[in-house]
């Protein structure tokens, strides 16, 4: 053992963060190992680094016994005596069995013991530095992809965006920059395991706080969001200064700030709502871009009917029902739409539990991009 590998014990020890002692230890493990498969030994043997001169020896570890049933292990009481005459029974005898040419398989094994050791380490901090990124957005760069993952640069590892956290239709370019969501983060043998998404709300909160001053400052908090990716996304807000415009201050100037938030999602329409505890007022805002006439609430069964133009019953209902099916999930309460006319028939509007809920003027509509949505 030279004190090259000492000096170099010494700089990973600086430099990784990896304690000399902790290696010492390794090393000193891996070469009675070494010495057990290159000299075909089965005794005990313990091998002792010397720090200070960088000297390495091994000794035989044998215990002391009256009678002697395997010579490798065991040494008889009389012979110890011979070594040392204060030995007893069941002490343990050490004599140095250092074979002459055990320097080039010792420094060899601590080489790949260090390397080793240096490759832990570095997958350790990896993990910690991405296992803190959960839940939040990271650039990658597209390398790969097979029939289950596509496979993003992150920099210091891999990740992986699987089949169903991919945006349906999306095309992946290699070497195409993207935005992803960490929802995983596992260790491995093989280091850290990242698993990213397209498709999670939470990328579609994180991009909001990073576009949106005031969700990043707290003046303006996104209650609730329903997405289906690569489509549609209905998303709730509520400014906590009476003050502040939740919806105008995450739409923008011009619908600037909402519209990058388009462009990064590949065109993925967004319905901001403003979110209020009243469920009235919350489930007419959620069935936004449609007109609502009235809105009864059924408090037992958290369900709600929903009254509507009969001109706007296409547009509440949404393409598939997916505007329907949005405001539902926004909410939390069930949502069933009925026409102005089928609720008259039926005898429920007008009623006495009726709740007029006032509807803003097209004038006052900053950013619609729902034009088509009617079937």
């Amino acid at each position: 053992m030279n004190s090259d590998l000492l000096d170099a014990l010494t700089a990973l020890e600086q430099q990784k963060g990896i304690s000399r002692e902790v290696l010492i230890e390794a090393i000193e493990a891996a070469l009675v190992t070494a010495y057990k498969r290159n000299f075909n030994q089965a005794q005990n043997v313990r091998v002792d680094l010397n720090l200070d001169t960088g000297s390495m020896i091994v000794y035989s570890r044998k215990n002391v016994v009256e009678e002697v049933e395997d010579d490798r292990l065991e040494i008889s009481l009389e012979d110890a005596k011979a070594i040392n005459p204060a030995y007893e029974v069941d002490d343990v005898v050490e004599q140095e069995v250092t074979p002459r040419n055990f320097g080039r398989i010792a420094a060899q094994t601590a080489k790949q013991v260090v390397t080793q050791r240096v490759r832990e380490a570095e997958r350790g901090r990896i993990y910690e530095e991405y296992v803190d990124s959960v839940d939040d957005i990271v650039v990658g760069t597209i390398e790969r992809q097979d029939q289950r993952n596509i496979y993003l640069s992150l920099g210091k590892v891999e990740a992986a965006l699987p089949l169903n956290e991919q945006i349906q239709g999306e095309q992946y370019k290699p070497q195409e920059h993207i935005r992803v969501y960490i929802t995983k983060v596992e260790r491995t043998t093989k280091g850290p395991q990242i698993i990213v998404s397209r498709t999670h709300p939470g990328l579609l909160r994180r991009l909001f706080e990073k576009e949106v001053p005031e969700i990043f400052d707290g003046t303006v908090e996104i209650k609730s969001i329903a997405r289906e990716a690569g489509d549609r996304s209905k998303i709730s807000v509520y400014a906590h200064n009476e003050e502040v415009d939740p919806v105008g201050s995450c739409v923008g100037a011009k619908g600037a700030r909402v519209q990058t938030i388009v462009n990064e999602l590949n065109g993925e329409k967004i319905d901001i709502v403003e979110w209020s505890e009243d469920p009235i007022v919350f489930v007419a805002n959620a069935l936004s871009p449609s007109k609502v006439l009235d809105v009864q609430v059924n408090e037992e069964e958290k369900s709600t009917t929903v009254v509507v133009p009969d001109y706007q019953l296409s547009l509440a209902i949404g393409k598939r029902g997916q505007n329907a099916r949005l405001a539902a999930k926004l909410t939390g309460w069930k949502i069933d739409i009925k026409s102005e006319t089928d609720a008259r028939e039926l005898g429920i509007y007008p009623s006495e539990t009726s709740t007029f809920v006032p509807q803003m003027d097209d004038e006052d509509i900053e950013y619609d991009l729902y034009a088509d949505d009617e079937e």
